[in-house]
């Protein structure tokens, strides 16, 4: 594995930052996680261009034009000679001093990352997994926006280790008004007589890129969607869930808090989904 830092490559052994860093100080960065398929970048544009709204809102000015990161993206797949794979793309304050005022920090630091993941086991494509509602309340869109994609990633940590210790592979979070705004590392949909409905990002969600790959897909297939409130109730009584994801790409939902959804199976419309998204990779 080779890791790209400032321009250079480094053995996974090798590779280092500062202690004095603002990402690892205070979460002070941003990122994405990016897929690899057949050894083509998926929606390597669309994901740099979110990486430069977040770095944009927290005034953050990465040291590169964007199609000289995109360049350097591409140059870090082919040098690791990942065909199937994950690339995290990071960019943080830089080297600083321990004090939390980040004028000291004189050059952001940039990080890729080309590796391997998944998240849930094969199974659970097929079988559909069981989510709980995490006590961990989703931090106030009027405190962060939750379009910035930061490193600070505490929050949806804390919901996930609730997951786990209930035995659940994740946890839908709510915000402070009781509203549903996603998991902790995925966007929820749910469908309720053929249509789609997600939180709007105003509610807490983050604006995924593969929630927006669905999106499409599923209008493509005439289905209404909808980017809306929603609450445990309508989760609950959903004829089916699913979640999207870099990493989860789709995965089907049929227990939430106990509560069976739909038939407690994937549902048709999510397997429609499933299918379309695969497809959309092979055309892409």
């Amino acid at each position: 594995m080779k890791i790209y830092i400032d321009g250079n490559y480094y053995e996974r052994n090798d590779a280092r930052i500062s202690v004095f860093d603002h990402g690892l100080l205070y979460g002070d960065g941003v990122f994405e996680g990016i897929r690899i398929y057949d050894g083509k970048v998926f929606r390597l544009k669309e994901h740099i261009d979110r990486l430069y709204r977040s770095a944009k809102a927290i005034l953050l000015d990465i040291p590169a034009a964007r199609s000289e990161l995109e360049a350097e993206v591409l140059d870090a797949v082919r040098i690791n000679q990942k065909a199937n794979g994950y690339i995290r793309l990071l960019v943080t304050r830089g080297e600083g001093l321990l004090g939390i005022d980040p004028v000291s920090c004189a050059k952001p630091t940039v990080i890729i990352i080309v590796s391997d993941i998944q998240l849930y086991p094969e199974e659970c494509y097929g079988n559909g997994i069981e989510i709980l509602t995490a006590a961990s309340r989703r931090v106030s869109a009027d405190c962060l926006d939750p379009r910035i994609k930061s490193l600070n990633y505490l929050n949806n940590i804390m919901a996930k280790i609730e997951a786990r210790r209930a035995g659940c592979l994740e946890a839908v979070m709510l915000n402070s008004s009781g509203y549903v705004t996603e998991c902790t590392g995925d966007n929820i949909f749910i469908v309720r007589q053929c249509e789609l409905f997600t939180p709007a990002p105003h509610h807490g969600a983050l604006d995924g890129i593969t929630m927006d790959v669905v999106i499409r897909i599923a209008e493509s297939m005439d289905m209404r969607t909808h980017l809306t409130a929603l609450t445990r109730y309508d989760l609950y009584n959903a004829d089916e869930c699913f979640l999207t994801g870099t990493g989860a790409e789709i995965i089907p939902v049929v227990k939430i808090d106990g509560r069976i959804i739909g038939g407690g199976t994937p549902g048709a419309v999510t397997v429609r989904l499933m299918k379309g998204f695969r497809d959309a990779i092979r055309q892409e």
